[in-house]
């Protein structure tokens, strides 16, 4: 008699593995309480830091009585609680309110300006990691040796040099003294005309126009400003191929691979495979980090983008701009963490069961 056909006795059921489907619903059950946190907390960061919006906005030379008024008028004086209410309804209407500057919406102001930020830091991963996992996948194939001590080198010069400072020097040489690439002017020449705005990205918008003269253009103003980002954050996708590499280069695996009469480059092609949700996951580090930590790098090539935006309006204390920086900031933050999340769970099963 078998234990299924024995009285009281019950054979129990492996318990099912969470599909992908049950997995991504359950990050994006995650990520709508999370959007309310960020909600929150962009309020409430933004309302509790020092400093009087009003006293800057008057001047120095402003009375009591204008800056009381000031005050007034931006709603400053209001309990939190009331400010807090209404903030949040006008987020839900997609309202962020008005820049007490340029009395320009909050929300059109990053919808122009988001496309500009987002074409910089695409790009600048792409190079990123085009670089880094080839010089990191170099060094761990050759372990070791000049290749890679080379490589390594360059990895300890490029960690060690802030962005803006690396901007510089391009500036310097490529544009000041060798003049192959243009002024660092923003995403045109000064003279130049950008086409009409289709998706608020000049390239695309150019050629969707037909106008290859600015395509072209605007692909050498980028130049710059994408080598900067991607020189510097290729030293941090070089060193985490080389390690994850190397490291599955050395495994059980690998080497029962070798004993069996695989060649080399089909061991690096495995090991690559093996390491690739690392790598991945730190493109989408990356990615997130950069859209806060490349406002200094878009002042320096006058790059009309919402990280320039934002560190003037963190200078003036233009709070609604800065609540809508963090708010945006955080929520595409959040967004890419998830997404993240899903596809690393789908390249390695293992994690997305953990």
């Amino acid at each position: 008699m078998s234990l299924s056909t024995t009285p009281g006795l019950r054979t129990r059921k492996p318990p099912k593995a969470a599909g992908p489907a049950r997995m991504v619903l359950a990050r994006l059950s995650f990520l709508i309480a999370a959007l309310f946190g960020v909600m929150t907390l962009s309020f409430l960061l933004v309302s509790v830091t020092p400093g009087d919006p009003a006293k800057v906005i008057a001047g120095p030379l402003a009375s009591d009585e204008q800056v009381a008024a000031i005050a007034e008028e931006l709603g400053l004086n209001r309990p939190l609680w009331e400010r807090y209410v209404d903030y949040m309804g006008g987020v839900l209407r997609g309202d962020l309110g008005e820049s007490y500057y340029s009395k320009q919406p909050v929300t059109s102001e990053i919808l122009q300006k988001l496309p500009a930020t987002l074409e910089l830091i695409i790009l600048s991963v792409i190079v990123a990691a085009i670089i880094g996992i080839g010089v990191g996948v170099t060094g761990a194939y050759f372990r070791g040796r000049l290749p890679d001590k080379v490589g390594r080198l360059g990895v300890s010069v490029f960690q060690s040099i802030p962005d803006f400072f690396l901007g510089l020097m391009l500036v310097y040489f490529l544009f000041f003294l060798a003049g192959w690439a243009p002024a660092p002017s923003g995403e045109l020449g000064i003279v130049e005309t950008a086409p009409s705005r289709v998706t608020g990205v000049i390239p695309l918008d150019a050629l969707i126009a037909g106008d290859m003269p600015v395509f072209w253009s605007a692909l050498q103003h980028l130049m710059l400003p994408v080598l900067t980002l991607g020189l510097v954050y290729a030293a941090y996708f070089a060193k985490t191929a080389r390690t994850t590499v190397g490291k599955a280069m050395n495994s059980q695996q690998a080497q029962f691979a070798r004993a069996m009469g695989l060649p080399e480059r089909a061991v690096v092609r495995y090991a690559f495979v093996e390491a690739r949700a690392t790598i991945v996951t730190y493109a989408g580090v990356i990615f997130a980090a950069l859209l806060g930590g490349e406002a200094i790098v878009e002042r320096i090539f006058a790059w009309n983008g919402v990280g320039s935006w934002a560190l003037q309006g963190i200078l003036r204390l233009d709070l609604p701009v800065v609540q809508g920086m963090v708010l945006i900031a955080g929520s595409i933050t959040l967004v890419t963490y998830t997404l993240l999340d899903i596809v690393v769970g789908l390249l390695d099963p293992r994690i997305a069961h953990a």
